[in-house]
């Protein structure tokens, strides 16, 4: 029995998304659908692609091997829905990227780029928020993909790609795994491993005045793995969003990430460009590139300044 490029499409997104719900929303269909083809693709396979957790969807190791192949099946199709393209567009584009998109987005991204436009040649650069503000404005970078929730310049527009929620990330036996959700009251006292990397401990501070508490800080680090590795031998807790949440340390011990109440907001994920530039063609196919690509409405005509 084969399987279906539906099929494949809703598997990609709950295994991007991590939640059979977030998924629904970005392709716009009923979870009942996600998850009837899911359960289907398990029986075609003969394995189990994802862990079922209370916080969501868990990739096995075949589900992440079923993962790359998928990838390598959308992008054959969409090379050949975009063979008139493939000659089409020529010269350079800069793109800029914080930390976590390089770490965690943007390398996917380029790579299909690079295979669909192989005349198009891509400047990628890894700066901080305020370096790509400043280069958007500047006209040194064509376009950046970015922490949206982090920006707030009016020289700049700025369209969400997708939400990735914040939960609080445990080892393995902790206590606090026995409840469905927990509030910050609860983790006050508890050690804190705080992330230092993309703003992160800038925005995750403000937060915590917000609720009236401040978390005991035990380490500073701009490691991800850092955290991880801390956080599953049982040295703290942290605060992160489910982009970069892997349920294993680099010591092959488990992480579990549950909802926190209330439920910090989710860190958002933006396209941006320069307001006052005139867009190239470009530019503008990969800004709707990106934005299809997260399952939201496409932006047309932005070469005239049309922009809604």
């Amino acid at each position: 029995m084969a399987f279906t490029l539906r099929q494949v499409r809703y598997f990609v997104a709950t295994a991007e998304t991590g939640q059979i719900s977030l998924a629904s929303q970005r392709l716009n269909i009923t979870q009942s659908a996600i998850t009837i083809a899911i359960k289907q693709l398990e029986e075609i396979v003969h394995s189990e692609l994802f862990l079922r957790l209370p916080t969501g969807m868990i990739l096995t190791e075949s589900g992440h091997l079923f993962l790359k192949h998928c990838y390598e099946i959308l992008d054959r199709v969409d090379a050949a829905m975009n063979v008139r393209n493939l000659n089409q567009y020529h010269g350079e584009i800069t793109i800029a990227g914080t930390g976590t998109i390089i770490s965690y987005f943007l390398p996917m991204h380029l790579n299909r780029i690079q295979k669909l436009y192989p005349n198009l040649t891509v400047k990628l650069f890894e700066l901080s928020r305020k370096e790509i503000e400043q280069g958007l404005v500047d006209n040194t970078i064509d376009l950046a993909v970015l922490l949206s929730s982090n920006v707030n310049n009016p020289q700049l527009i700025v369209r969400d790609l997708f939400d990735s929620t914040r939960r609080l990330w445990l080892p393995e036996g902790h206590h606090l795994l026995q409840q469905e959700s927990v509030s910050f009251a609860e983790i006050t006292d508890e050690p804190y491993v705080m992330l230092t990397f993309d703003e992160a401990e800038n925005w995750m501070m403000n937060f915590w005045e917000t609720q009236g508490k401040s978390p005991d800080i035990i380490l500073r680090t701009s490691s991800v793995e850092a955290v991880r590795s801390m956080v599953a031998n049982g040295s703290g807790l942290t605060i992160l969003s489910d982009a970069v949440y892997r349920p294993w340390s680099l010591e092959g011990k488990r992480i579990h990430n549950i909802t926190l109440n209330p439920s910090p907001p989710p860190m958002a994920v933006g396209v941006a460009w320069a307001k006052d530039r005139t867009i190239n063609a470009i530019t503008e196919h990969l800004i709707n590139y990106f934005i299809k690509a997260s399952g939201r409405q496409s932006v047309e005509h932005l070469s005239e300044g049309i922009v809604p």
